[in-house]
């Protein structure tokens, strides 16, 4: 009986010459078996280190990003009982040509290490924590 059988069990006779040349093809598929396992291990150290570099470049870019970014940031000083005006950001929604995007005057009550300030408004008397960096 032949070695090759078909889907459902029943066995099947190839002539000698196809016989040979599949089992050739199965010998070269599985030839140096070692070989290739040095390949693919040559082929997953590579890409490991591709994979580490992008980290190191999304890294350096996110570093120079952030620099660019807080360069173009000014940094404000309150002092306590200084007169200050709020900036109106719900108007950049919303613009007129003839509104103005300030309100106030305000009185700043308290300043924060973490850049936030506390102002108080002048003709009601409600206090806000707003902040103060941007």
């Amino acid at each position: 009986m032949s070695p090759f059988r078909l889907v459902f069990e029943r066995s099947c006779y190839l002539p000698m010459e196809l016989e040979h040349h599949s089992f050739w093809a199965f010998k070269q598929c599985n030839f140096n078996i070692d070989e290739a396992g040095r390949q693919r291990k040559l082929q997953l150290q590579e890409l490991e280190e591709l994979r580490t570099d992008s980290y190191e470049n999304l890294r350096i870019y996110k570093e120079k990003a952030k620099l660019f970014h807080d360069k173009s940031i000014t940094r404000k000083h309150f002092e306590l009982e200084h007169m200050v005006l709020l900036y109106h950001s719900l108007l950049k929604l919303f613009p007129d040509k003839l509104t103005s995007r300030w309100i106030g005057p305000f009185v700043v009550i308290k300043t924060f290490d973490h850049g936030a300030v506390e102002i108080q408004s002048e003709k009601m008397g409600k206090v806000f924590k707003v902040n103060g960096t941007a």
